[in-house]
């Protein structure tokens, strides 16, 4: 089959952008170099790749399906270019993370400045977005690692546990409910509660809390767990946020935790990488930097990175 990387590209971008005269533009090519490459790909394939929507086009069920192993297909070759420039040049070697922003915002930075201080040859990039969006950036290969709350369910991708993540319920530090007896959820029901944006794991934890317990209640989203602690404090409703993300505020009194009954259970951040091709040798060290701060051992408590708290990484 004489599928080329020409047509993957044209293919891909096609499908990013919805149309061809976009794709040309992004490719920086001709229209017609473009619509020739997909026709190609297509008659290569044996089936039709898109079909007419509107103005534009979309691709069909074959496309989208396509898409899939063709993203995978330049991912690898990217890793594999790269892998071969850090073979030619042990100095060219980087490690690319991508974090949710409540782990972006805490531990990850310090735990990157630990193993930046013995691996100073590493150039290292840390991309902060939503759980989907850093997901999708590890299934498409544009970044190497991805810290986030939840485990992967995408067969292509593959997750070892971290620290545990514990989740607090914060109100305004004038709340009186912050003071009493702990209470269970169900009595939160009417109470406005925070959100983040959709793609959000922090979302995804409250809106399954509060359907899990029967919450009804009104929403108001904000776009950061900056905004949600300002939002919070301000004394505009509650929210579930990761405690590493709350500690300094909950130890300074500018939030205040409500004492949860049936609180969520704790979770471990978890680690994800592509479960697609051979994994690159950066990657393997820094899983294993990982991992020497996993277990309870006192080795492990000693090694901890300045700056990170609650259980070993």
């Amino acid at each position: 089959m004489a599928i080329t990387v020409t047509q993957l590209t044209a293919f891909l971008a096609v499908i990013r952008s919805g149309s061809v005269t976009a794709a040309a533009d992004e490719l920086v090519v001709t229209q017609p170099s473009v619509s020739s490459a997909v026709a190609a790909l297509g008659r290569e394939l044996g089936c039709e790749l898109f079909e007419r929507d509107g103005r534009g086009i979309k691709p069909t069920d074959a496309g989208r399906e396509f898409a899939i192993y063709a993203n995978d297909v330049i991912g690898l070759l990217e890793r594999g270019r790269q892998a071969a420039r850090e073979a030619a040049d042990s100095a060219a070697r980087r490690l690319r993370i991508g974090a949710v922003t409540t782990a972006a915002e805490s531990f990850v930075p310090p735990l990157m400045h630990a193993y930046s201080a013995g691996n100073p040859e590493i150039e290292m990039s840390l991309l902060v977005a939503n759980r989907q969006s850093v997901l999708d950036s590890v299934i498409d290969h544009s970044i190497d690692i991805a810290i986030t709350g939840r485990p992967p369910v995408d067969e292509r991708l593959t997750g070892e546990s971290l620290q545990p993540n514990e989740i607090a319920c914060i109100t305004a530090p004038d709340d009186p409910a912050a003071d009493g007896e702990p209470i269970r959820a169900a009595t939160l029901s009417g109470r406005v509660w925070l959100l983040r944006e959709g793609g959000s794991g922090t979302r995804s934890l409250n809106e399954r809390f509060m359907s899990d317990r029967g919450i009804q209640t009104p929403t108001l989203t904000l776009g950061s767990n900056g905004a949600i602690k300002q939002a919070a404090r301000a004394g505009l409703g509650i929210s579930l946020l990761s405690r590493v993300a709350v500690e300094t505020e909950l130890a300074l009194g500018l939030l205040a935790e409500l004492p949860l009954l049936d609180g969520p259970a704790i979770r471990p951040w978890w680690v994800v990488r592509s479960a697609v091709g051979p994994v690159r040798r950066p990657v393997e060290d820094f899983l294993a930097f990982l991992r020497t701060f996993t277990g309870t051992g006192a080795a492990g408590a000693a090694s901890l990175p300045a700056g990170v708290s609650g259980q070993p990484v």
